[in-house]
């Protein structure tokens, strides 16, 4: 998928107007470019649509020519892409510009079905707390402390033959 070189360079431009703080880097990346912001992705370019970290999805889901990032096929939560009557005008682009330096220094929430799960606990933990008995499927023989185990080279398939 190549990318519109004409908006990337559009996209730098602003990009240096809008005078982030901290470093930019730029990357080719899902067959375009983009743009990382201390090292999270900020901006991009696909093809001739811009790619865009936000903070909030559904707010600038509500903008014209915006649209779910959906390049797996599952939309992406955090990014939108917009189509290029989005940021036809100077000043459209700008804010766009100003939402991915927002985007890129927000913290990663973590989802909300993580945060009600809580810590994850081992399987004998949960079993023995559901009142199971763990199976255990093989158990290290006791060893001497300070014993070697002697290394056995496999054989056959690596190295000069003999």
């Amino acid at each position: 998928m190549p990318y519109d070189h004409g908006v990337a360079s559009r996209l730098r431009t602003a990009v240096m107007r809008a005078g982030p703080q901290g470093l930019v880097e730029e990357r080719k990346m899902f067959g375009g470019v983009a743009l990382l912001l201390d090292g999270s992705i900020a901006w991009g370019v696909l093809r001739s649509d811009l790619v865009i970290r936000v903070t909030d999805t559904a707010a600038a889901l509500g903008r014209p020519h915006a649209r779910p990032f959906d390049f797996t096929g599952r939309p992406s939560r955090g990014l939108v892409y917009v189509a290029p009557p989005g940021y036809a005008e100077a000043a459209d682009l700008d804010a766009w510009v100003a939402l991915g330096i927002a985007g890129a220094r927000a913290p990663i929430a973590r989802s909300d079905r993580l945060r009600a799960r809580g810590p994850r606990e081992s399987g004998r933990a949960r079993d023995e707390a559901a009142g199971r008995r763990s199976r255990v499927v093989a158990a290290a023989a006791p060893r001497e402390p300070g014993a070697r185990e002697e290394y056995d080279p496999p054989r056959g398939g690596f190295g000069p033959r003999a």
